[in-house]
Formats: C-alpha cells, sequence, structure tokens
C-alpha cells in the first residue's frame, strides 16, 4: 500500500510540475515577461495547494481508494489541453489553474499511509511516502530534453497516459486500512474545525518554510540558473533536477531521525542549516564550487524539514483528523512555494538582483528556527511535562 501511494503521488507531481523546466522556452516562445514567467509556472502550484485542503477532508470521509484515481483521472484533462491546445499566455494560465490538481495527491496518501503503521513508525513511512515529491525531479530530468528530442508536446501526451495507467492500477489494487478512523459531520464542519485548530496553523507555518522553499526552488531554479549564471536550458534543468533528488532524497531521512529521536531538534538543525546557506547563496558566489554547495545545502536541509514536519503531524494530531490537518498544511506548504517565484522575478525585473530574495528565505528560516525552540518545543511535550511548565 505504502509503494502504491508512493506512486500515485509522485505520478501527481510530475503532472503538477510539466511547466516549471519549460518556463524559459515559454518565456521566449510566447514573448513573456519575467514576471508572466513565473505567473505561469506558480499558478499550478497556488491551485494545488489550496486544493490540498477540500481533497485532504474528503480523503479522511471517503478514503484514498476512491480520491487517488479519482485525482488522477481528472488530472489527465489539463494535462492533454497544455500540451495539445494552450498556445497563449491566457490558455496557459488557465490550463495551469486546472493542472494543479495534481498536486493535491499529497493530501490523499498521507493520511492514508498515516492509518497503516503504527505511531512509532510513521515518521519513516511518511518520509518514504514523501519520495514522492521526487515527480518533480522526473520532469526536471525529462521534460526539457523530451520536448528537444520529439516536440513539446510529447512530455504532456506521456504523462497522460501514465496518468491514467496509474488510475486503473489504483482503483484495483488501492485497499484503505480497514481501522481507519472516519469522521463524522460534514465536509465545511471538518475543514472549519481545523482552521481552528492551534497546532494546525502552526505546522503550516513549519511546512510552509520546509517544502515551500523546496516546491519554489523546484518550480524556478532553471530560471535563476540561465539568467543569474547562463547555463543552457537543458543544463540548467538537469542541475534543477540534482537539487530536487537531493531534496527528496533527504525526506525519509528527516522522517527516520524523528523516529529515532524527535522531530523539534531535527527541525531546529534543518532551519539553522537553511538560514546560514540562504545567507550563503544571497552572495552569488561562482557556481562551483560554492554556488553548488549552497544549493545542495539546502535541498538537503529543506528536504530533512519536510520529513519531520509530518513526522510531528503523526505524534500531535489525532488519526481521524489527519487528512483535514494534512490538507491545511500541504496547502500552506505549496503556497510557501508560490510567493518566492512571483518574489523573484519581480525583484529582479526591478534590480537585476537576485540578493534580496535570498535574505528573504534566511530571515524566514531563522524566524522557524526561533519559533520551534520555544513554541513547538514546548506544544510537542507530553501533556503531564507540559502541565509542569518543563
Amino acid at each position: 500500500m505504502l509503494a502504491l501511494a508512493t506512486a500515485g503521488f509522485m505520478t501527481g507531481f510530475w503532472a503538477w510540475a510539466l511547466l516549471g523546466p519549460l518556463g524559459p522556452t515559454l518565456r521566449e516562445d510566447l514573448g513573456l515577461s519575467s514576471f508572466q514567467q513565473s505567473l505561469v509556472v506558480a499558478v499550478p502550484v497556488v491551485v494545488g495547494s489550496l486544493g490540498r485542503i477540500p481533497v485532504g477532508a474528503l480523503t479522511d470521509r471517503v478514503g484514498a481508494r476512491r480520491m487517488f484515481p479519482l485525482v488522477c483521472a481528472l488530472t489527465i484533462l489539463p494535462v492533454l489541453y497544455l500540451g495539445h491546445l494552450a498556445d497563449s499566455f491566457a490558455e496557459f494560465l488557465i490550463g495551469g489553474f486546472f493542472l494543479g490538481l495534481g498536486g493535491t495527491t499529497f493530501a490523499v496518501g498521507v493520511p492514508f499511509v498515516n492509518a497503516w503503521y503504527p505511531p512509532e513508525r510513521r515518521g519513516l513511512a511518511l518520509g518514504i511516502f514523501g519520495i514522492g515529491t521526487g515527480g518533480t525531479a522526473v520532469s526536471a530530468f525529462t521534460t526539457v530534453q523530451l520536448a528537444d528530442a520529439v516536440d513539446r508536446s510529447f512530455p504532456f501526451t506521456l504523462v497522460a497516459g501514465i496518468l491514467a495507467v496509474y488510475a486503473v492500477t489504483a482503483h484495483f489494487l488501492l485497499r484503505d486500512h480497514p481501522a481507519r478512523a472516519v469522521p463524522g459531520g460534514s465536509l465545511l464542519a471538518r475543514t472549519t474545525a481545523t482552521m481552528r485548530m492551534p497546532t494546525a496553523w502552526q505546522l503550516a507555518f513549519l511546512y510552509a518554510v520546509g517544502f515551500g522553499g523546496f516546491v519554489a526552488f523546484s518550480v524556478y531554479l532553471p530560471t535563476y540558473l540561465t539568467t543569474a549564471y547562463d547555463l543552457g536550458r537543458s543544463d540548467a534543468s538537469l542541475r534543477t533536477a540534482g537539487f530536487v533528488v537531493l531534496a527528496v532524497a533527504a525526506r525519509p531521512v528527516g522522517g527516520w531521525l524523528s523516529d529515532r529521536f524527535h522531530p523539534t531538534p531535527v527541525l531546529i538543525g534543518a532551519y539553522a542549516a537553511i538560514t546560514a546557506l540562504a545567507l550563503l547563496a544571497s552572495l552569488q558566489l561562482a557556481l562551483m564550487p560554492f554556488g553548488t554547495l549552497a544549493f545542495l545545502g539546502m535541498a538537503a536541509a529543506l528536504g530533512t524539514a519536510s520529513g519531520a514536519v509530518f513526522a510531528l503531524v503523526a505524534r500531535v494530531v489525532p488519526a481521524g483528523q489527519v487528512g483535514s490537518v494534512t490538507g491545511l498544511v500541504g496547502a500552506a506548504g505549496g503556497l510557501g512555494g508560490f510567493f518566492p517565484p512571483l518574489v523573484m522575478g519581480a525583484v529582479y525585473s526591478v534590480s537585476d538582483d537576485y540578493t534580496w530574495g535570498y535574505l528573504l528565505l534566511a530571515l524566514i528560516a531563522a524566524a522557524a528556527c526561533a519559533f520551534t525552540a520555544t513554541v513547538i518545543r514546548h506544544r510537542a511535550l507530553p501533556p503531564d511535562v507540559r502541565g509542569r511548565g518543563a
């Protein structure tokens, strides 16, 4: 079940990330400005992020066995539209809006995997499921290369076919845990209850920094490398894929470390590393070796933080609310990746410099580190210890 869920997550994310590697190509072909290019690749991110809130709540109620095939089947439509029909800035925005559906598979898989594992193993299990974010790496490795080798529509046709195969496979093979908690009440009531949980918003902030940073780099790094370092589009895509692979590999490590020790110290160390490395990247040193070390170090730290946050979710959220909370937290993670590309594009359009974008990342990561060391550390303590003011 874990393997099937991970495959569905990866397939959805592959579709979700199709426009990012093509950003420079679309800018050239459609005559887009830097901000318009950023908007085209960012729209699927924000829609896929916000869509996780209702999709997570629906998964709590009807189960992943129904939701995984449904979400993947519906994602086929915008994929084919973007690959074969879209031919203008407005049309790519419309297609990208519906492409965001592929990003909601995250909120389907987390409560599903959470139900199949005992608490002491959920950190690692959810970290392994998080490898599905590697769908963005598959997209980064293959999209530009396939478009150059065949034509621009081929990557979309390929992904549509894979989505169809997965939807059919999941329909026949996927099974929800027989003892999974099924909440009562309407979708609106459960979503409202989740919105009122302070813990959900605190976890959302932490995930917005960790996973949001990962998403932002995965969609904007090709543009940054071609602009700041004059790399070719294929070279920039391959380097971005390396960044994504390392971040994805670090995610189960973050979950495993959280199971072995505790999510809180893992998160503190990860956010401290992101702060230092973002400051190093802001100097825009030579790509070899300092720039590469900064980016790869951030990839490892962002992946570790993402894995640790959901290990923390498994510890502090009741089983029947995991899907709803995952939806909110996942939405925050995606939204955390929506704004940085727009900010970077806008800042570069005004000043021809990316420094302030990295300084802002360093500031936010430092705030997340301090927040984890104080508020989260206290909330994650057992109730009897917390009550003594420890």
